[in-house]
């Protein structure tokens, strides 16, 4: 028999119009899923560097698994062998050393015209800088740190663990500020893990770092020269996870400028944002004024950023962020004159042997 099984049965009544009609509603099915996608606008997250819409200007992502500790917060020198130690971004054996050349991470280095965030989701961070200011913290720790007009500070990663591997996992965000703000005296504070509210579902749990999430809102708010600090400019800092399939809702923004953009930085299945699919670890660009159902296949874990623009020019280069080229000039210029405050520490790299100097959670 030459027919196939597929068409053996079919009805007589159907049509040349009939299955025109199908092609036709597949299509356009097709094309609204195009076009959801491309409204939605994912872009893949290569490297430990994030693309970022204003007012953020820069979201990397450590995750580093290091060997066990040289009992000295470092790390064994026997594994710094064939590392370009003092530049090593190579994630050679799952980690890197950074700047650090015995203990990974980043030694004294400037800042001027912006803010860092800093979420360590897994390890610790040293923390010193110019205004003669310590703290170890981590373990869901935040660290918000306004630069203002120009500060020193060094970011190290202690190996705390002697008897087996050192997992880090920490996001440091780029927040700007505007030109008002950008010679503001620099302010530091730190918010412990306990104190961060979380909202949590038997399959899911958001941690709200900064601005409300549905009902739930910290109690504190940014440094008050932050583009975080009113509330009406909408600045979100939440990490998401789940553990299952789940539903989440994604609630809508007060205002239709701002920009929310959800990482999807350990994600192996399929997520939907109500009906659009999306795969892997990918960037999402969430559209404003409107909530949505987030639906995950598995465990993941994302994190969100959202803001309304500042909307300013930007002349940045490397760890100055300013609005002219000339003020960044300007900046470069001060710096090489006054150190921001100088170093008064008497290494680059410092690391705290045991208690911090100062208690987390205080405002410097």
């Amino acid at each position: 028999m030459e027919t196939s099984l597929l068409f053996c049965c079919r009805p007589k009544e159907l049509t040349t119009q009939y299955y025109f009609m199908l092609w036709t509603r597949a299509i356009f099915l097709l094309a609204a899923v195009i076009a959801a996608v491309a409204a939605l606008d994912s872009f893949p997250l290569q490297g430990m560097h994030y693309q970022t819409f204003d007012p953020f200007l820069f979201c990397a992502f450590h995750h580093d698994h290091y060997p066990p500790s040289d009992g000295a917060y470092g790390v064994p020198r026997h594994h710094l062998r064939g590392r370009e130690v003092g530049s090593d971004f190579s994630q050679r054996d799952g980690w890197s050393m950074y700047h650090g050349t015995s203990v990974p991470g980043f030694p004294a280095h400037p800042h001027r015209g912006f803010e860092t965030v800093t979420v360590v989701v897994q390890g610790k961070v040293d923390h010193a800088d110019s205004n003669g200011n310590t703290v170890r913290y981590g373990d869901g720790d935040v660290q918000w740190m306004t630069a203002g007009r120009g500060l020193q500070h060094s970011e190290m990663f202690p190996l705390m663990n002697k008897q087996s591997t050192n997992e880090l996992v920490l996001f440091q965000i780029w927040l700007n500020l505007p030109k008002k703000s950008k010679m503001v005296a620099p302010q530091y504070v730190v918010f412990p893990s306990a104190e961060i509210p979380k909202t949590t579902s038997p399959c899911s749990q958001v941690t709200v770092i900064a601005g409300a999430w549905h009902d739930t809102t910290p109690s504190w708010l940014p440094p008050v020269d932050s583009w975080g600090y009113e509330q009406g400019n909408e600045v979100g800092v939440w990490l998401l996870e789940t553990t299952e399939a789940c539903e989440i809702s994604l609630p809508a923004t007060m205002y239709t400028d701002t920009q929310r953009t959800m990482y999807l930085y350990d994600n192996n299945g399929m997520v939907w944002f109500d009906d659009v699919q999306v795969l892997g670890t990918r960037g999402v660009r969430l559209p404003a004024g409107k909530a949505m159902a987030f639906k995950t296949a598995g465990a993941t874990k994302a994190l969100i950023l959202q803001g309304r623009p500042i909307g300013e020019p930007v002349a940045q280069r490397g760890p100055m962020v300013m609005n002219t080229h000339q003020e960044l000039q300007q900046a470069f210029t001060d710096y090489q004159r006054t150190q921001f405050g100088g170093w008064p520490w008497p290494r680059h790299d410092v690391v705290l042997p045991g208690t911090p100097t100062r208690e987390v959670g205080d405002e410097l």
